[in-house]
């Protein structure tokens, strides 16, 4: 059963992204930079590394969680691996769960380490593991850090899914304090809100990644996997990504975005609202799938030169330096900031 699942995942998850032709509106589309003809810099100028978890990045872009469990999605993971070293990005694997149920699963996770072996590889679990399993995991794959994501929405629509979530602060805890390593917990694309991550910021966690509503949809899949289809009415839950960094902005703890990024654009409008770096998962896998990790290896390329085009010109030299770029707040995203009482960056922007 766990193994349909996770090859269903993929497949709703692609048909998803496919429907959408990468023309889908978003929040980011609410944000707009404030142009000034002389801003720009000298590309040669430009430097795209970040500091997350302690540990400096090379671009600010990262392959987030997908998959594994099925030979399938072991083939997908070792594609997406070969893309990740070949553009120097971190990668995190899907949920480990189904290598803690099933050893034999093993290779379809370990073969993200053995085809990027030098690169900053992330391990995943749910916030229901044991200190232990959150231990062996991070050996399995020689971790740099371990992923702890937070489903509830996507659980509560699983026809198959927990319906405990009481204990995750006590668990994310408990973890934290035992794994060597940092702790990054991130959302499946319903959002982190400020409340949420100065949570996490008082368990030890080291980096938060709002990951939100916009991208893939797990209340959608999990609602396609229904036979009666019967929680439609939660497909758009959460807080969208723009609206969860403006939200979590001020609560403790270095943020990571993903979720609903379309292209570079987006990429630097998230890095400008205050995320360390931008992931992406969905757009991503339906690449992959479609045409191998060398039609990958070019969407990140591209990726990452629109980036540094961008930077320059907006006289940002590093991605943290996007964060003092002048901004304009239009439509939901404005009306969302106005009734939370959130101003983007008091005495600069509009």
């Amino acid at each position: 059963m766990n193994a349909t699942r996770k090859d269903d995942h993929v497949r709703l998850a692609v048909a998803q992204h496919e429907d959408r032709h990468g023309d889908r509106p978003s929040t980011f589309d609410d944000v707009r930079f404030l142009h000034h003809a002389l801003a720009g810099t000298d590309r040669d100028r430009i430097d795209l590394s970040t500091t997350v978890a302690g540990r400096t990045w090379p671009v600010p872009l990262y392959i987030n969680a997908m998959t594994g469990g099925t030979g399938a999605t072991g083939r997908i993971n070792r594609d997406l691996a070969i893309a990740a070293r070949e553009t120097g990005l971190p990668i995190a694997t899907g949920s480990l769960s189904p290598y803690l149920k099933d050893p034999g699963t093993a290779e379809t996770f370990t073969t993200v380490r053995r085809h990027h072996p030098d690169g900053f590889v992330m391990a995943n679990l749910n916030a229901n593991a044991t200190p232990e399993q959150a231990r062996r995991v991070v050996g399995l794959l020689q971790a740099d850090a371990l992923q702890i994501h937070l489903n509830s929405v996507q659980e509560t629509v699983m026809p198959e899914g927990d319906r405990s979530f009481g204990h995750w602060p006590a668990a994310i805890s408990a973890i934290a304090g035992a794994v060597e390593g940092p702790v990054i917990v991130k959302e499946v694309g319903f959002g982190l809100s400020g409340r949420t991550v100065a949570h996490l910021a008082g368990l030890g966690v080291a980096a938060a990644d709002v990951a939100g509503r916009g991208g893939t949809d797990f209340a959608r899949i999990e609602n396609g996997r229904r036979p009666e289809g019967d929680y439609a009415y939660l497909e758009g839950w959460g807080l969208s990504t723009a609206e969860a960094l403006l939200d979590a902005r001020d609560s403790g703890l270095p943020l990571l975005a993903s979720g609903g990024l379309r292209h570079p654009l987006d990429a630097v409008r998230a890095l400008a609202l205050g995320a360390r770096a931008v992931g992406s998962s969905g757009p991503f896998l339906t690449t992959v799938t479609a045409g191998g990790p060398d039609a990958l290896i070019a969407r990140i390329t591209t990726w990452i030169d629109q980036l540094t085009a961008l930077m320059t010109l907006l006289g940002a030299p590093t991605p943290a330096g996007l964060a003092s770029c002048e901004l304009l707040l239009t439509g939901a995203l404005h009306d969302f900031c106005t009734r939370r009482g959130i101003h983007p960056r008091p005495g600069k922007d509009a």
